[in-house]
């Protein structure tokens, strides 16, 4: 691990390792830098993402690993906790230094920032215990999962609305949870009359299991509404603390007038306001999904080694 590299990626979910495929493919030299920690983990199996629907999170970790170390690509298991830039060359004068929890420290001539992102849940008792499980946020991630159940919709903020009626298309049996009369209007509420929705003006108190396997949930008053599963949304907050180093911090995503989480702020090709330094994945965009991020990353990794390939050329031109 220690040494100079052509490119540290910071990331080996999706969006890291189709980096570092592409840019390995391309003969640069490549380390992959992974905390271990897939926002997705929790789920039994990726979705929409094409010829690999229904694989599970870590096997498609896994298969990325294998696939990148075929082009040489060297990956560690690690934490970033700081960064600096440091002195590059006359001709390529962008160069950094990352920092590990472990006390060691590498180097590369540019940065591609793919650790993703935490979702930070409502807070409600039980329901972290049953995130990606019984507990979804997605409908195109985990609604063929739950069709036909019986489905509560927590609802916490504006959005909460358009989130019921997807989850409406999945079911007759759909209950929404209003944790302020305020997210609702009068039309919200005859859309869901309309489609035959329940409301029920409360918030929830607690998530309940049974057998490990999500049952209902609890109001304040005590009643106990029986589900099958629970939709709900949290923020999606990028985990970037490490690039405060290199300049960068992150900006909120907002999705209508409501804040969706933090990501990084890039440029169609990924690149981020500190040149050397790419960005790619759910760091970028919270809503991506596994194939969108898959996708980002091919797409910065080809627009570094575009960035690499100048600083080559003007290093070549100005040999002796």
């Amino acid at each position: 691990m220690p040494g100079q590299y052509d490119v540290i990626v910071v990331g080996g979910g999706a969006a890291g390792l189709s980096a570092a495929l592409t840019l390995g493919r391309s003969r640069r030299s490549v380390l992959v830098v992974d905390a271990g920690e897939p926002r997705n983990a929790p789920a039994e199996g990726v979705h929409n993402y094409l010829g690999r629907e229904g694989t599970a999170p870590l096997d498609l970790v896994h298969l990325g690993r294998d696939e990148v170390a075929r082009y040489g690509v060297a990956v560690t298991d690690g934490r970033i906790v700081a960064a600096s830039a440091t002195d590059g060359t006359v001709t390529d004068p962008v160069a950094f230094r990352l920092t590990l929890a472990s006390g060691d420290t590498v180097t590369g001539r540019r940065v591609v920032v793919a650790g993703g992102s935490a979702d930070v849940l409502p807070d409600v008792p039980g329901l972290a215990e049953q995130w990606g499980r019984g507990v979804v946020h997605c409908p195109f991630c985990h609604g063929w999962e739950v069709r036909d159940q019986r489905i509560g919709v927590l609802v916490t903020t504006a959005n909460g609305v358009h989130q019921a009626q997807m989850f409406r298309a999945l079911s007759d049996d759909v209950t929404v949870f209003v944790t302020d009369p305020a997210l609702v209007d009068e039309d919200a509420l005859a859309g869901f009359a309309a489609r035959g929705v329940t409301v029920v003006p409360s918030a929830v108190a607690r998530v309940l299991a049974e057998g490990g396997r999500l049952s209902g949930v609890q109001l304040p008053d005590g009643t106990v509404v029986p589900l099958d599963a629970l939709a709900a949304a949290g923020t999606v907050e990028a985990r970037v603390d490490w690039t405060a180093g290199l300049g960068l911090t992150p900006v909120d995503q907002e999705v209508g007038a409501t804040r969706f989480g933090s990501v990084l702020a890039v440029d169609a090709t990924g690149a981020t306001a500190v040149p050397g330094v790419f960005a790619a994945g759910n760091v970028t965009n919270a809503a991506l999904g596994v194939i969108g991020s898959a996708a980002a990353g091919m797409t910065v990794g080809a627009a570094v080694h575009g960035d690499l390939l100048q600083a080559d050329l003007r290093a070549a031109r100005t040999a002796p």
